[in-house]
């Protein structure tokens, strides 16, 4: 067995294994992580497995790609960084830099397929539009959540119980459905909704006279031949149109854009308005995105237990089993689902049912929300203000803990100070001032030894001057934001530090034990997190807040939080107040203060 070294020279990923009754398996986050290696044939990364068990390789070889350099690794036995994390994880050549989380486990595994084969822009597509699929965390956005935690969660449930007696259809399968049924927003969408509405009236009237004979302009052809990968499968569909083509012309370097032509007169002239709405042919849109990759093992383990257990359910899903099929017709899916064991098939569904599975409508957030915005409120932040007043709640203010207390900047490396984050120089003085008071509180609480975590740390302002003046401490950074993240790891490159770690990863997915939390300015909602995870993990902690007007009702907190507020202050009295925090009065004139002070707040 090959033990994990982050000396070595090669990036390593951690994949989950799990055992049930003697039998090994792999959890969909680890299936999915091998498929994508498989489709995008990365070999860029050796893979771990890790387990308790002596004989997981052997168990799951039809289930790992033959391509791929995989060993076993004891769960005791994984490198402290992602020991830390929630698998699956990717751990940099130097060991210091580790990601975690499915989503960015993925997008760091489609990157770096993009840096040793500049060529593969099959590969790049599949961070659609802007790069941006999957790329906003699971706290901050319903389809990351759903795609990364959702499914997945739902999927292993029903596995677990696939005979229920009553079926129901998993919330996160339920919404799937129904975005599938959504009409599609694309960049540019108005040019390939034009060309939908002229294929459209050439079908309804191919003899119609043109309105201006004489001024007769080249159209686009009723249907562009598709070309690409799975071209010839796709093409054969009852389903196609301006839709399809757009999809399988970005399947293929070689394929034709579609047609850059101008539009007919008449077509011209419609409103935006008016234009038919494009379809799904992919899960997000119009074009195989990484979504697709994540869905795919997912659905087919669904599916595939519908068809063994309640075939019937199939009727209700006719949008999801259209997307399976087509996505299984595309050969480099097929060939890494061969590669990972993952055994496609073309499901039956039965005629009618009596009854109809049950399905969830609202999530629990969204309820909450709908409540939240019923509620009667009248008045602004003074009129919150007496009412916590006069139920005996008020701000108390108390002496700075540590007013002498600083950092000499001036004898510190240039690299420690904030101004190397390329900031202004009022902004990079008051966050020196900020520094001054956090460092203070930690140097309070910190002992030899102790982990400290810096969350939400962006480019490390707070971390390294903490790394660097408690070098007898470990600090962890915690960052989703990757450039960010790599900033703060250049700067400590310069500075030598040896007792610093970086995790790219949603705070979800840090599990590792520490002493000490630090956040200096995690936004909105982001602050009760790092305060929720610090007291489970019974540490200290010292966080200045930001971004007050953010907060809002999540699926793990509801506000008010605490229970004297909750029984003072409506939400929206509550959110009112949050907001107003947010505004600067500073820096508004004199005569401006009082009124924005005084003056009500909106519905």
């Amino acid at each position: 067995m090959k033990h994990p070294d982050p000396k070595t020279d090669e990036a390593s990923i951690f994949l989950e294994v799990s055992w049930d009754n003697g039998a090994a398996s792999l959890p969909l986050h680890s299936s999915i992580t091998l498929f994508l290696l498989s489709y995008t044939e990365c070999t860029s990364f050796h893979v771990y497995l890790v387990s308790d068990h002596p004989e997981s390789l052997q168990a799951l070889s039809n289930m790992v790609p033959k391509s791929l350099d995989v060993s076993e690794v004891k769960r005791g036995e994984v490198p402290a960084l992602v020991g830390a994390c929630r698998l699956p994880a990717v751990l940099d050549a130097g060991g210091g830099f580790c990601r975690a989380g499915l989503a960015v486990v993925l997008r760091h595994i489609i990157q770096r397929t993009c840096q040793v084969q500049p060529g593969r822009t099959d590969v790049a597509s599949l961070l659609g539009f802007k790069n941006t699929c999957l790329k906003a965390c699971a706290e901050v956005s319903q389809w990351t959540r759903l795609c990364e935690l959702g499914i997945p969660s739902a999927v292993e449930e029903h596995l677990r119980s696939p005979t229920e007696k009553h079926l129901q259809l998993p919330a996160a399968i339920f919404h799937l459905e129904q975005r599938l049924g959504e009409p599609v927003r694309v960049h540019n969408d108005d040019k390939i909704r034009r060309q939908k509405l002229q294929q459209q009236r050439n079908k309804s009237s191919p003899q119609s006279e043109d309105p201006n004979p004489g001024k007769r302009e080249k159209t686009f052809p009723s249907e562009p031949e598709p070309q690409g990968p799975g071209a010839e499968a796709l093409s054969a569909e009852p389903y196609g149109g301006v839709e399809l083509s757009a999809a399988l012309a970005k399947l293929s370097v070689d394929a034709a854009p579609l047609s850059s032509a101008r539009e007919r007169s008449d077509i011209r002239k419609v409103k935006t308005t008016e234009l038919p709405a494009l379809e799904h042919v992919f899960a997000e849109g119009l074009y195989f995105t990484l979504t697709d990759v994540v869905l795919l093992p997912c659905i087919n383990q669904y599916l595939s237990s519908l068809q063994q257990h309640a075939p019937h359910a199939l009727t209700f899903l006719p949008l999801l089993l259209r997307w399976y099929k087509r996505v299984q017709e595309l050969p480099g899916v097929c060939r890494a689902a061969e590669d990972c064991g993952i055994a496609l098939f073309s499901p039956e569904v039965s005629g009618s049912c009596s009854h109809q599975p049950k399905s969830p409508q609202t999530c629990e957030a969204e309820q909450e929300k709908s409540r939240a915005s019923q509620e009667h409120f009248v008045g602004g932040p003074r009129p919150t203000l007496t009412k916590l007043q006069e139920n005996g709640i008020e701000a108390i203010f108390s002496p700075h803990p540590c007013p002498s207390w600083t950092l000499h900047w001036e004898s510190l490396p240039a690299a420690v100070n904030p101004t190397e984050g390329k900031m202004s120089d009022t902004r990079a003085m008051r966050k020196r001032q900020q520094l001054n008071n956090l460092i203070a509180m930690v140097t309070e609480l910190a002992h030899p030894g102790h982990t400290i975590v810096d969350f939400c740390s962006g480019g490390g302002h707070v971390g390294i001057v903490l790394a660097h003046t408690l070098p007898e401490c470990q600090v962890i950074l915690i960052e989703n934001k990757e450039e960010s993240l790599v900033r703060a790891k250049d700067r400590s490159s310069q500075l030598g530090l040896k007792n610093i770690g970086f995790i790219q990863a949603n705070l979800d997915y840090f599990t590792g034990a520490f002493q000490i939390g630090v956040a200096l300015h995690a936004c909105g909602v982001a602050t009760d997190m790092v305060l929720d995870r610090c007291v489970q993990a019974r540490a200290g902690f010292v966080i200045s807040p930001c971004c007050y007007g953010f907060i809002q009702n999540t699926l793990k907190f509801s506000f008010p939080r605490s229970k004297k507020f909750a029984e003072t202050l409506t939400y929206k009295e509550h959110m009112i107040l949050c907001r107003f925090a947010d505004q600067t009065a500073v820096q508004l004139p004199p005569e401006r203060r009082l009124i924005e002070l005084m003056s009500p707040a909106p519905n």
